[in-house]
């Protein structure tokens, strides 16, 4: 009896330490461990792109994953090229508080900064 490994694709994009200490602490308040981080690109906003980053505990045919120190990040087969190379990181300051995303795939971007092209 022959075992089959099927190899989960990985992806480019990273994760900071700062962003992934910020999700494990997250998660640790839900008491949740079945929850990885996914990230993805969604039609909408005023530039044509957003977008979706959430904890989700389902893994589909096609996401890509790669591990950070014991964070997942997903990312679904069709937004991978948008996300190529993107670093999600997280910012706790006066002026803001949360997760960001820099993109260099992103040609531009709205005035409010919630979508792009």
């Amino acid at each position: 009896m022959t075992e089959t490994l099927t190899e989960v694709p990985t992806h480019g994009v990273n994760l900071t330490q700062v962003a992934a200490d910020k999700v494990r602490s997250l998660l640790e308040q839900e008491g949740r461990t079945d929850l990885r981080l996914r990230i993805a690109v969604q039609p909408g906003g005023c530039s044509g792109l957003i977008y979706q980053l959430y904890f989700d505990e389902r893994q589909l045919e096609g996401d890509a994953i790669r591990d950070f120190d014991g964070v997942e990040v997903i990312v679904d087969r069709m937004s991978i090229p948008y996300l190529e190379g993107s670093t999600i990181d997280f910012e706790d300051t006066i002026q803001k508080q949360g997760f960001s995303i820099d993109n260099p795939n992103a040609q531009g971007s709205c005035a409010c900064g919630d979508s792009f092209h």
